[in-house]
């Protein structure tokens, strides 16, 4: 099994940086398999399925099938993708959520509001967002959970497009606002968390949020097992491939 994963690309605009190579690389992504001699074959990155872990989006607020329309050219791409054959997975992240109205009801992509618990081949992967890691931003846990209340989906509804979008913004501002940390400290936190979780029978941690590109491995119970956060876009070009048990961090290089 092959598949790819990758986080906080946080799209604005189609003027975003880093937004023609973020486009050049979901066109390499194909489930056709041509060969066997490697990851690309004939100019395509072949592999079963797609992982993102959130925040692809900077804000999504999506009223029935009316999405932002700076967001149609990459939503297209992602549709091709899952044409082509590959799997597409979301997680909701901080700064994108009420994903499954339109990724899963409309285009019947998987969408995982919190934590995904994953089998590949024989590995046992938790994957998240990994935004709800740090317990004690009491303030941002509040935020999150008045966002992700029924009561503000059901007011959200109710809102002119013009209106939503704006408020998207301003959420999504709030949130960038209160999970401003330490890369060090959060990528911390996350290592001991994810501790726990290969020791608790996990095979793989795979987070994003922190915005640094890391993988980590130990060796528990006579097995490998690895740590990784996905760094992020903007900076990094950076994402996860995994293939037959095996995982490497790497960087997309126009």
């Amino acid at each position: 099994m092959r598949a790819i994963f990758l986080s906080d690309i946080h799209l604005r605009s189609r003027r975003d940086r880093g937004y023609e190579d973020l486009m050049n690389f979901l066109g390499l992504i194909s489930g056709e398999r041509v060969d066997s001699a490697g990851t690309v074959s004939s100019q395509r990155l072949v592999v079963d399925c797609l992982f993102i872990a959130g925040d692809f989006f900077d804000f999504w607020f999506c009223k029935k099938d009316h999405v932002y329309p700076e967001f149609l050219e990459v939503i297209e791409r992602l549709v091709a993708i899952q044409a082509a054959g590959v799997q597409v997975n979301l997680c909701e992240g901080n700064h994108d959520f009420y994903l499954g109205d339109y990724f899963s009801k409309s285009l019947g992509m998987n969408v995982f509001t919190d934590w995904a618990v994953l089998n590949l081949d024989d590995q046992k992967v938790l994957l998240s967002h990994g935004d709800t890691i740090d317990r004690k931003n009491r303030k941002y846990l509040l935020l999150r959970k008045v966002l992700r209340s029924s009561l503000f989906y059901r007011l959200q509804r109710r809102l002119p497009l013009s209106l939503l979008w704006k408020l998207a913004r301003i959420s999504s501002r709030m949130s960038k606002e209160l999970t401003i940390a330490s890369q060090e400290a959060l990528v911390g936190k996350m290592q001991a968390f994810s501790l726990e979780k290969l020791q608790d029978g996990f095979d793989a941690v795979i987070l994003g949020h922190c915005h640094r590109p890391l993988l980590r491995a130990y060796a528990m119970g006579g097995r490998n097992k690895i740590f990784a956060t996905l760094g992020d876009w903007g900076e990094h070009h950076s994402y996860l491939y995994y293939q037959d048990g095996h995982f490497a961090l790497s960087s997309y290089r126009p």
